[in-house]
């Protein structure tokens, strides 16, 4: 299997969804939902596309949709467990 190519656009919207999350202390009940979700993750993905046009509360719709498409690939999830995950002061310098 191919390694998964995350674009600029995908990397940016997700550091901006993980530094909301870290920043209000969401971390262990995002990873939880988003791990009770994995075998939905291209359903949920799909659905993302949907609601594309209502969300624009801290994402652009660009940025949401660019999500959207990274999560059509499960290891997506992963990659945004990651960045999710990683301490504040690492995703800070890098």
């Amino acid at each position: 299997m191919s390694e998964l190519q995350v674009s600029p656009q995908q990397a940016a919207a997700t550091e901006r969804v993980a530094g909301f999350i870290r920043r209000h202390g969401l971390v262990t009940p995002a990873v939880l939902y988003i791990e009770s979700m994995r075998p939905l993750s291209f359903v949920g993905s799909q659905f993302m596309h949907v609601l594309s046009p209502a969300v624009t509360t801290f994402l652009s719709s660009s940025d949401w949709d660019a999500l959207a498409h990274l999560l059509e690939d499960r290891r997506g999830l992963d990659y945004m467990l990651e960045r999710i995950e990683r301490p504040e002061d690492e995703a800070s310098h890098g």
